[in-house]
């Protein structure tokens, strides 16, 4: 009788139902299943209401420009060379067309800042794509500081002659 109890007789601890375990599988099942919806409707649908805010918007006003005078500049070299010169044709994007009227008066400031920059210019510092790009970011810098509130965008080159 003992051998009985301990191979499955009365104090034996019952085995699980069958029918409990296929109830927590399709639970887990429901969960996965519902998970994976929410998931694609975050991902794909709720944008979709933001592209038509988006249209509604108005569009971006176009720069406006301002064409500073054309510089022409000797650059710096060495003991015995020849002289080289920059000559530029420079214009100064500008967010708004009401600040095209506040920078005007102080374009022969912001011209004199060019000037003694660039006369400090060596040939080398303006070789190759690279030169001509450090040469625009520090423009840029410069007009800014000179014309604080009042910000430029950016300034472009329409002309640029080594000679």
């Amino acid at each position: 009788m003992a051998d009985e109890k301990t191979e499955g007789g009365e104090g034996a601890a019952p085995a699980p139902k069958k029918g409990k375990l296929k109830l927590i599988i399709a639970a887990v099942g429901f969960l996965v299943v519902v998970g994976a919806g929410a998931a694609g409707w975050f991902f794909f649908m709720r944008g979709h209401g933001e592209e038509q805010h988006a249209e509604a918007a108005p569009p971006p006003k176009p720069p406006s420009f301002v064409d500073m005078p054309d510089m022409l500049v000797n650059l710096v070299g060495a003991p015995g060379e020849r002289v080289q010169y920059l000559k530029l044709k420079l214009v100064l994007e500008i967010k708004e067309e009401k600040q095209v009227e506040q920078i005007k008066p102080a374009l022969p400031r912001v011209t004199d800042l060019f000037q003694t920059y660039m006369r400090e210019l060596r040939p080398s510092d303006l070789n190759g794509s690279a030169g001509l790009f450090r040469l625009k970011e520090e423009l840029t810098k410069r007009v800014n500081l000179a014309l604080a509130p009042n910000q430029v965008n950016a300034v472009l080159f329409k002309e640029v002659v080594i000679q």
